[in-house]
């Protein structure tokens, strides 16, 4: 039996298909979270509570301005107390908190949420759960952002890998990334450029960079590329570098990376993912990057079910690509783009 208008996507090795089916949906309603007033800092309100009960002495005067000059100051104090507390829900106190701990290992992250956000809960045992529940929720985001990179970057023919660091002779960090952005936006709009990337800090230094895989079509690379001869302080080598005149005359440095095999493919989308996973950043996405193509699928094609309850279907690297019974072609690069995309 054919399957028609099947979702189909490349894996790095091979070609899955998922078949359309239709469910009924029950539409969930949306729990509305409760408002929580969060204190940010417990200690100075609790040192000033303690001291409530001292008795404070003031230097005598008999000038009143002095006196009132001694009321505005405590008046003050107190609003600065009461700006320390801001109101919030439960859920983005947590993913404040996440994000404040990325760095930490996870069993220490999960300590340090939990005793930060006891305050706002009955029991410890209702602060575990919920922590725990909400562990769960941002893996399978993170899991659910990893395969939709893998997704649409195995989909494309990038060529390069491309880093971009700040210069901060030319730029704020603000309008660095708000002008690479742009600039990134007009080329894929002007000039059919396809990327994918993420933001990222060196480790040391915590100078802003953006790595980036690159499909930039052959006669459309702007300025002059340069062979620069520098030193690599990672490997601690002599190294040539590719560079680009109009991007390092604007942004600061660039290292664009020729990506001719798989391998190197590969190996730029795990470099990628690790920011994804280990600092959270999000990946930045030019558009028509889709994660599937659409095509009707012949029995022929299929070399077996595949995945839970054999729900996906394994393709032949040859398959045949029709699109509501209209012959395509085998799939290729260039059957792929005559093909309905979908995300």
């Amino acid at each position: 039996m054919p399957f028609g208008k099947t979702k189909v996507y490349y894996d790095g090795s091979h070609y899955i298909a998922i078949p359309h089916t239709t469910r009924f949906v029950k539409k969930r309603p949306k729990i509305k979270e409760e408002v929580i007033t969060v204190v940010e800092n417990l200690q100075t309100e609790t040192e000033s509570t303690s001291s409530d009960n001292e008795v404070v002495s003031f230097p005598l005067s008999k000038n009143i301005d002095d006196i009132e000059n001694i009321n505005n100051d405590l008046d003050v104090e107190a609003k600065a107390l009461t700006l320390n507390n801001y109101t919030t829900t439960r859920k983005e106190l947590f993913n404040n908190l996440y994000d404040e701990y990325i760095n930490e290992p996870v069993s220490k992250r999960r300590n340090l949420i939990i005793n930060a956000m006891r305050p706002y809960f009955k029991t410890e045992s209702d602060t575990s759960e919920y922590v725990n529940v909400n562990f769960d929720r941002r893996k399978r985001n993170l899991i659910v952002r990893r395969i939709r990179c893998v997704r649409k970057a195995n989909l494309q023919q990038f060529n390069y890998f491309v880093t971009f660091t700040f210069n901060d002779k030319l730029h704020t960090e603000t309008s660095f990334k708000k002008k690479l952005k742009t600039c990134l936006r007009n080329f894929s709009n002007r000039k059919n450029w396809r990327y994918l990337g993420v933001w990222e800090r060196s480790p040391e230094k915590k100078r802003l960079h953006f790595h980036g895989l690159f499909y930039i079509p052959e006669g459309t690379m702007p300025g002059i590329m340069l062979e620069v001869n520098d030193y690599n302080f990672n490997t601690h080598k002599r190294q040539i570098t590719n560079q680009n005149s109009y991007f390092n005359e604007r942004f600061g440095r660039s290292d664009f990376e020729l990506i001719d095999n798989p391998t190197k493919l590969g190996e730029s989308i795990a470099y990628i993912l690790k920011y994804i996973e280990k600092t959270g950043e999000k990946i930045v996405y030019s558009k028509g990057l889709p994660q599937f193509f659409i095509s009707d699928i012949l029995d022929e094609d299929i070399v077996c079910p595949i995945g839970m309850e054999d729900k996906k279907l394994l393709l032949f690297d040859d398959f045949i690509c029709w699109d509501e019974g209209l012959y395509i072609g085998k799939v290729s690069k260039e059957t792929i783009d005559q093909l309905p995309k979908s995300n």
